[in-house]
């Protein structure tokens, strides 16, 4: 069976393709940048093509005249030697960012289209991790890495050029220590793709024990859990220290090792150098030149491969990231649209297993709900009630039996369409980073007014708290409101369900962080809202539901009992012993 990093190792030359998809359509600004940089290495291997005859025409015949000349030369040079670079290393840059810019984007667009099941079995920090931390190593492979590979591979290129031209006995030398820096870049390269990858989980792992800390901080003041948190932190911390000391460690090996093949090479051209006879015609600037020109080329491969480490973090995070960007999207299957629909619902033999569970979540479901009806949901927690409105909106998909709403099969129908049947407020409100108002408008910021917003606001009782923020509706409530009480939030997740008028309306525990008084008038507020359409309502307490039309008792996954708040009182079966239970 292949193991993650021969999959990594095997998808390395495919990864690098799709990398250059990005790269490509910027290629005449890579064009510019990789002109600046060849332009900047030519200026210094021609200030390195001049030390023979400055050493043998100035230094050693009196020819004095050319050092004027280059003096008059260099300050120009320079000024071109710095422009070239400026363009060089500022284009890349600039294509750097636009690369992971786009990246990025298609990254987050792939997270909101992505099934509620991928989002189940991924943590947050783990998916922020790889849009935040992976991204960049696509930068540095992007701009860093290709700058260094151009600029030194050029100065290389062109300084092997020089030693051939001025003494190719002595410069063959050089090109036999080729096949062992070869080698040694060859075995590295697969110890730094297998550590780059531990370090992005190492990474993903951090990123979520933050934010689970973050997020849970009042139940670690609560429980004491700070010690605990500071352990576990500080272990995973320890751990992504020790996969980046791997990474520095084979980095410096493979630098020094090439460094030592390099002045292997060097040893051999001096002990030549010295032996009488050996090479004809070696005058004082050529064995200068050629050694100073060895001397100067251990700068550039080491730094040719330091930056081979960059290329293969970039290219196991550029695996990490298709292998999301390669996730199915939230399948749609459906042709149908409904501008509206009347609101019948119909579940006939419905079965469904989450896909980590191996017993069915729901079993053989089974009812109606025609227009305007009211059908509550009660039992134990974990016995289905709230699966059965996942189905419904097709957050999931039903392994047998059909879901029909107005006789239409919901997999027939479009998801925007479909899910625009609903409104829906849960236990677990999201409220955005914005203010009061656009919370409520959320999603038909251009279809409503001000004064839609507001009356929704009434209904739902917000405007009471609303009056007392500075700001008014445009008071922005922080992270998932974290500036409003749990009551508040609900309100402001019941006003959105109002205000977007939808013929379908699901309750999953609507006014369980509200107050009493409160829970009194939004109670009254969503009876006369139900009036219009056909609910869904979950619930626990038993109060909020004798008036439904329809009560269903639901018990691991089945309908052990359904009818009237009264009809089932007369039963005295299980929807009486929770009523008991609730009023005694």
């Amino acid at each position: 069976m292949a193991t993650s990093d021969d999959k990594i190792e095997k998808s390395k030359s495919p990864n690098f393709t799709r990398f250059l998809t990005y790269v490509a359509p910027h290629k005449l600004l890579l064009f510019v940048a990789i002109l600046g940089m060849i332009g900047y290495a030519s200026i210094d291997v021609f200030f390195f093509s001049q030390l023979k005859p400055i050493i043998d025409e100035s230094l050693h015949n009196g020819n004095y005249y050319y050092l004027q000349i280059a003096a008059y030369v260099v300050v120009p040079l320079f000024i071109l030697r710095g422009i070239s670079n400026f363009v060089g290393t500022y284009t890349l840059e600039y294509v750097a960012t636009k690369v992971v810019m786009k990246i990025r984007q298609e990254l987050f667009e792939k997270y909101i289209h992505l099934p509620v099941e991928f989002h189940d079995h991924n943590s947050t920090g783990s998916l922020m991790s790889k849009i935040l931390y992976d991204t960049e190593q696509v930068r540095y492979a992007a701009g860093k890495a290709m700058l260094t590979i151009v600029r030194e591979g050029m100065f290389v290129v062109g300084l092997l050029g020089l030693m051939f031209y001025y003494s190719w006995q002595l410069s063959l030398i050089f090109l036999l220590i080729g096949p062992a820096v070869a080698v040694v870049v060859s075995v590295v390269s697969k110890r730094f793709r297998k550590v780059s990858k531990a370090i992005q989980n190492a990474m993903g792992s951090l990123t979520s024990n933050i934010e689970q800390a973050v997020k849970g901080h009042k139940v670690v003041l609560m429980f004491d859990g700070q010690t605990l948190e500071s352990e576990r932190f500080s272990e995973k911390n320890n751990y992504n220290r020790q996969q980046s000391m791997k990474l520095v460690s084979s980095q410096l090996l493979s630098v020094s090792t090439i460094q030592v093949i390099a002045s292997v090479a060097l040893a051999v051209v001096l002990f030549i150098s010295s032996v009488p006879g050996m090479i004809d015609n070696l005058t004082a600037g050529v064995f200068v030149s050629v050694v100073v020109y060895m001397v100067m080329l251990l700068k550039p491969l080491k730094q040719l491969t330091t930056v081979n480490t960059e290329f293969q973090k970039g290219m196991t995070a550029c695996a990490s990231i298709f292998s999301i960007l390669d996730e199915e999207n939230e399948e749609d299957t459906g042709t149908k649209v409904v501008e509206r629909a009347k609101g019948h619902i119909e579940f006939k033999d419905v079965t469904f297993t989450y896909p980590t569970k191996d017993q069915p979540a729901l079993k053989n479901i089974s009812f109606e709900a025609k227009p305007g009806q009211t059908i509550a949901l009660v039992g134990r927690s974990g016995s289905g009630k709230s699966t059965i409105s996942s189905l419904l909106t097709r957050f999931y998909q039903a392994d047998n039996g059909r879901i029909c709403i107005d006789g239409f099969d919901i997999s027939s129908l479009k998801l925007r369409s479909l899910r625009r049947q609903f409104a829906l407020v849960s236990q677990q409100v999201t409220l955005f980073n914005d203010t009061i108002a656009n919370n409520i408008a959320y999603g038909r910021q251009s279809l409503v007014t001000r004064e839609d917003i507001v009356d929704a606001a009434n209904i739902a009782h917000v405007s009471e708290f609303v009056a007392e923020q500075s700001d008014g509706f445009d008071t922005v409530i922080g992270e998932n409101g974290l500036m409003l009480s749990g009551g508040q939030r609900q309100r402001i997740a019941i006003a959105r369900a109002i205000l977007a008028d939808a013929p379908i309306l699901i309750l999953d525990e609507a006014t369980s962080a509200l107050d009493t008084e409160s829970e009194k008038f939004i109670q009254q507020a969503l009876e006369e809202l139900q009036k219009t359409r056909t609910s869904i309502v979950v619930a626990h307490r038993l109060s909020t539901i004798e008036a439904a039309d329809l009560i269903l008792v639901v018990e691991q996954g089945e309908i052990v009992e359904l009818g009237s708040h009264a009809n089932l009182l007369e039963k005295q079966g299980m929807y009486a012993q929770l009523h008991a239970m609730q009023f005694s």
